[in-house]
């Protein structure tokens, strides 16, 4: 692998670093947030969210991968004045976009809501202008990942997951102490408007922040454009049209591609109503798939990074008709992938029971089941975001939101088979998102090997993790619940399984794999890395 090469390694390694301290820190906040809110309230916060993330996809969520294809082409060739305009007009997008999904989420809340998760709706209403800035930061983290910098986007997720979970417990804690006297039903709707008061804070520092950043960067900016004479000037209308065209498949398919989740969990919560249950007893339920949730999002974030940081390249490539190299890409983004997701899905769902009780101690034995029937989503929903982020950085972004469409059409025939034919209950929800995940993968691997000719790295990116992950799996839940009959200490076991499975993985993925010192060095901890594979002989 050339220098030149290693780009979009190194890139990914930022971002996935952003994103495992982000993650790590949502993780530690809600714990305690998890506590205070207790598993109904929890469950009305964790409602409002999915409802939020799914309008936010409408307005902006995919925005950052629109604009750095759009500027990556004109980049490319060094048309800095077009790619300017371009980022202004992907401002204004943002405003207008941004704006009217807010106004909807603010006086749609009662509609988007059933009536037996009614105390989500003022957290939803709470979440409303946060729609508005996230498209505006989008557009920033979008600038910067064209011209293939990811450290400001890096830093920004960092920041933005701090003031979240800083502002988050004070709010709850503020609102639980403000309404001590009233109602449970009171208590737990402004406890979770509370929490999500953290999610716009997180968004507004994240802002300022890439705001500060591009200032720095302006006169370099301004000396890009001024030595630019290739560009066309294209008009603001003409670039408001490419970016409407553009990023409404993206956004579309985005949208489509996770929608499901909201689907889900609104047809679970009628059908369930439908069928008689109690509405406490839909609230916990629901809630330990939220805690199923919010453990595997954390793998799925860092797998995600590399499609993230490839579709500047992959794009750039596609457009000089390099499609070899455009391949090549990829198959760098499904190892780096896949070497996160694989030993991720197989460590958790050994280590389910004592990982579930410890982040999420209101948890029942519900939680730590669904991990382990839901764990295989994360390598599944690692490929499907590889194939999407192909499909959209060679042009076709119209594919993976028609493959998204047809998903979704079996998965909500999946959950109303079994909502209303067996009595699986909560467990249906990750039972339709594990088949969705199987039709997304399988129609788009039939278009990326249609267009591109293009063939799964199946020997170097998927067998190697998962026959290490094997032993690695043997080893950590042999220390942990062996150790745990010795000295039923949880953490202290947890800590000690973790740590030599994630050596015995590594081990065996030299021997296995076979990566290169080069490959290795542009992961995060690469150095490390390659210091111990030459003490064992294994580079």
């Amino acid at each position: 692998m050339s220098k030149k090469d290693n780009t979009l390694v190194k890139n990914a390694s930022f971002l996935m670093v952003a994103a495992l301290v982000s993650k790590i820190i949502g993780l530690i906040y809600k714990r305690p947030l998890s506590s205070m809110l207790g598993n109904e309230g929890f469950a009305c916060f964790q409602f409002a969210q999915n409802i939020y993330f799914i309008l936010l996809m409408i307005a902006s969520f995919s925005i950052p991968q629109a604009v750095s294809k759009i500027m990556a082409e004109r980049i490319a060739f060094g048309r800095y004045r077009d790619a300017q305009r371009v980022f202004r007009g992907a401002l204004i997008y943002a405003v207008i976009m941004g704006g009217a999904v807010s106004l909807f989420c603010l006086f749609g809340a009662s509609i988007l809501i059933p009536s037996n998760m009614a105390n989500a709706r003022l957290a939803l209403r709470v979440l409303s202008p946060t729609i508005f800035f996230s498209g505006i930061l989008g557009v920033f983290r979008g600038y910067f990942q064209a011209y293939r910098n990811m450290m400001p986007t890096s830093l920004s997720q960092i920041l933005e997951q701090i003031a979240n979970a800083s502002v988050a417990l004070l709010m709850v804690h503020f609102m639980q102490v403000s309404f001590s006297a009233a109602s449970d039903s009171t208590q737990q709707r402004w406890g979770a408007a509370g929490a999500t008061m953290g999610t716009g804070a997180g968004v507004l520092a994240a802002l300022m922040l890439m705001v500060v950043i591009y200032g720095i960067n302006r006169k370099g900016i301004r000396r890009r454009v001024s030595k630019d004479r290739v560009s066309s000037d294209e008009s603001y209308g003409s670039v408001l049209r490419i970016i409407v065209l553009i990023a409404s498949p993206i956004i579309l398919s985005a949208f489509i591609y996770n929608v499901n989740g909201y689907i889900n969990s609104y047809m679970y919560s009628a059908i369930m109503e439908y069928k008689g249950v109690a509405e406490d007893v839909v609230k916990s339920l629901y809630s330990q798939n939220s805690y199923f949730m919010t453990i595997i999002n954390i793998p799925l974030t860092l797998a995600s990074t590399a499609p993230t940081s490839m579709i500047p390249e992959v794009s750039a490539h596609y457009a000089y008709g390099d499609i070899k190299s455009a391949n090549a890409k990829t198959d760098q983004a499904a190892w780096i992938s896949m070497l996160i997701s694989i030993p991720a899905a197989v460590g958790l769902a050994v280590l389910s029971g004592p990982i579930t009780r410890l982040l999420f101690p209101v948890s029942t034995p519900v939680a730590a089941n669904i991990l382990i029937i839901g764990a295989v989503t994360i390598v599944l929903n690692g490929c499907s975001n590889i194939s999407n982020g192909v499909l959209q950085g060679i042009g076709k972004p119209k594919i993976p939101m028609i493959n998204a469409a047809v998903s979704l059409v079996v998965d909500v025939i999946v959950m109303a088979v079994l909502l209303f034919l067996t009595d699986l209950g909560v467990y249906t929800i990750v039972c339709a998102m594990i088949v969705y995940a199987v039709v997304m993968c399988v129609l788009n691997d039939r278009a990326m090997k249609k267009y591109m000719g293009y063939r799964n790295p199946w020997r170097k990116a998927y067998l190697p993790p998962l026959l290490a992950s094997v032993p690695m799996g043997l080893v950590a839940g042999g220390v942990y619940y062996g150790l745990y009959l010795l000295v039923p200490i949880s953490v202290l076991c947890l800590v000690l399984a973790i740590g030599l499975g994630g050596l015995t993985y590594f081990v065996c993925y030299l021997k296995l794999g076979r990566p290169s010192a080069e490959e290795l060095g542009a992961l995060p901890g690469g150095g490390l890395m390659i210091r111990l594979g030459r003490k064992l002989g294994m580079l």
